[in-house]
């Protein structure tokens, strides 16, 4: 009997179509790209996984404007408040090491609802934390379970047809930011209102919502290929070490992200004390000012899709440094502070959505693997700036942060000038495709692609 997830593709519109046998269409790549001209993914479905990536990794983010309140409700300092951010990256990382490569091997209608599920008893254990250490702990699941959010990129990413891509990419990636900036925004209005751990008891029906949803509307998808889970993930680690342009992307999304800890982290510390002295729901306000970096990712998309990839790097990586130096002046001046906000979240954000653009550009079938690598990678430097920022406040202040954001941005301007070619070449995507194929099953009956 065939199950509702591996239906056949006439009954739920916006399905994979089956694959062409390999022993006629070719290498694994040549079927990935047949299936991408033939699959339909429309504008509504296109909203859906934009929204629902919001709506997963805001998760990661409402602590963010919560810290200075969290920090005095539990009687610790601002380091271990920190922490909290630290603990949510790193489960993330762990996440998208560990749990986003399965999205090669089990159809995302079932995976997605259940990784969600797990967030969701992360955050309301959040809620009723007594201690930090508690909320330090649920803050790892709650970062374990947010890579939904990245189980749902590639998937629109395989559901979009090979000239569409990016600019599906950039969508669904400007819905994932607008969830990581309004985070903050709501955060902070729902704490104003009726406390931090309000925030997090909301979160959880959220979520649990969302969960519910997406069992239902997610595309049926023919059965995924039968792979061994140790299997995967050695196939994840051998996409990543033949890959030159995947590590150089890592290496750029690494600094990228650093830069963003770095400023976020500290930023509630900044705006709680002199000269702002604001309230946690005018520091979650700060959220809407980044909103530039959510819109500038479909422009990012169009100048991927363009194959301007290494003029977009270059672009953003240079207004990130310039950012640095607008954070540092803006901690008495708030115009100068809102400038700098906006051109570091266009920065991180444009510097993203290139990288990414050009990962799924040649992964083919192990596109969830290849942004596994590619997110792991990200995300660690997002948990390296937030301890480092964390625990640098605290002794040297603002001066000290923006110094270190400003090493950081320096060494993302010149990461892409050491060796030039920032878009996928022939050879390694080449080099993917072999990977994808070594580890995709024969189906039975035919030979191996």
């Amino acid at each position: 009997m065939t199950s509702p997830d591996s239906a056949p593709c006439s009954a739920a519109p916006g399905c994979l179509p089956a694959s062409p046998s390999p022993t006629s269409g070719g290498s694994a790549a040549a079927v990935a790209a047949a299936v991408g001209r033939r699959s339909t993914l429309s504008p509504t479905l296109v909203a859906v996984l934009a929204i629902s990536c919001g709506m997963a990794v805001a998760n990661l983010y409402y602590a963010q404007p919560l810290l200075h309140a969290i920090a005095v409700d539990l009687r610790t300092g601002s380091g271990m408040a920190g922490l909290v951010v630290t603990a949510s990256q790193i489960g993330f990382t762990v996440g998208l090491a560990l749990v986003v490569p399965v999205g090669d091997m089990v159809v995302r209608r079932r995976l997605v609802p259940a990784v969600l599920l797990l967030t969701a008893a992360g955050l309301a254990g959040s809620a009723l934390a007594p201690s930090i250490g508690v909320l330090i702990g649920m803050a790892f699941v709650v970062g374990l379970g947010s890579v939904a959010a990245q189980i749902l990129v590639p998937f629109a990413a395989t559901l979009a047809d090979d000239e569409r891509r990016g600019r599906v990419v950039g969508t669904v990636m400007s819905g994932l930011l607008l969830g990581i900036l309004l985070a903050r925004t709501l955060s902070g209005l729902v704490a104003g209102a009726a406390g931090w751990r309000a925030v997090y008891a909301a979160a959880s029906g959220m979520v649990l919502l969302l969960a519910a949803v997406l069992a239902r509307v997610l595309p049926v998808e023919r059965a995924r290929p039968r792979l061994a889970y140790g299997s995967l993930l050695a196939s994840t680690v051998r996409v990543f070490a033949t890959d030159a342009t995947l590590r150089r992307r890592s290496l750029l999304g690494f600094l990228a992200f650093c830069q963003f800890s770095i400023f976020w982290t500290t930023a509630a510390f900044l705006l709680a004390g002199p000269p702002y002295h604001y309230s946690e729901g005018v520091i979650g306000l700060f959220g809407l000012v980044g909103a530039a970096g959510a819109l500038c990712a479909s422009f990012a998309g169009r100048l991927t899709d363009r194959g301007w990839t290494s003029r977009a790097t270059v672009l953003f990586s240079g207004v990130g440094l310039i950012s640095w130096g607008l954070l540092w002046l803006g901690h008495q001046r708030l115009l100068v502070l809102v400038v700098g906000i906006v051109l570091l979240d266009v920065a991180v954000q444009g510097t993203h959505v290139t990288n990414q653009g050009v990962i799924y550009r040649g992964a083919g079938e192990s596109r969830s693997r290849a942004n596994a690598s590619y997110m792991v990678s990200y995300f660690a430097g997002g948990a390296a700036g937030s301890a480092a920022a964390a625990s640098l406040y605290a002794v040297g202040g603002w001066s000290a942060t923006c110094l270190l954001g400003g090493g950081v941005a320096a060494a993302a301007v010149i990461a892409p000038l050491l060796r030039p070619g920032g878009s996928s070449g022939g050879s390694t995507s080449g080099r993917r495709r072999r990977v994808s194929a070594s580890v995709a099953p024969a189906a039975p009956g035919r030979s191996p692609a």
